[in-house]
């Protein structure tokens, strides 16, 4: 039997226009302490965004998410945080903001396949 890992994980919305509080599920953080894994999905629904704000910049939000996905490997290039233990950089990232890129709060669950999971998960809640 394989060993089962702690997790958490957070739900990636865009939030077209903040002062409206609607959004839209866009990815998934998937973070093991352990494993010292964390993964970063996304996928822009243009349409989806477009309904709720016409003039939405697809463009920025695609070179941000691009930036949240570079922190979460730790490329050195995306700036100070990127250089955080892999903890660090999951809070930062889930951290509470408002912005038109949030994140749901951390959930935990166990896992003994954390892409597995990782893949049910996305499925679930983003696709």
């Amino acid at each position: 039997m394989h060993e089962k890992h702690l997790y958490e994980y957070a739900v990636l919305r865009v939030v077209p226009k903040v002062e409206r509080e609607e959004f839209i599920n866009i990815g998934l953080l998937l973070f093991c302490k352990r494993q010292k894994y964390l993964r970063i999905e996304y996928h822009i629904f243009s349409d989806k965004i477009k309904s709720i704000c016409k003039e939405f910049d697809i463009e920025q939000l695609t070179e941000n998410l691009e930036s949240f996905v570079k922190i979460g490997k730790g490329d050195k290039n995306s700036g100070p945080i990127a250089t955080f233990e892999i903890s660090e950089r999951f809070r930062w990232l889930t951290a509470v903001k408002s912005s038109s890129i949030q994140t749901s709060r951390p959930h935990s669950g166990f896992s003994s396949d954390l892409d597995e999971t990782f893949e049910k998960l996305y499925s679930e809640l983003v696709l």
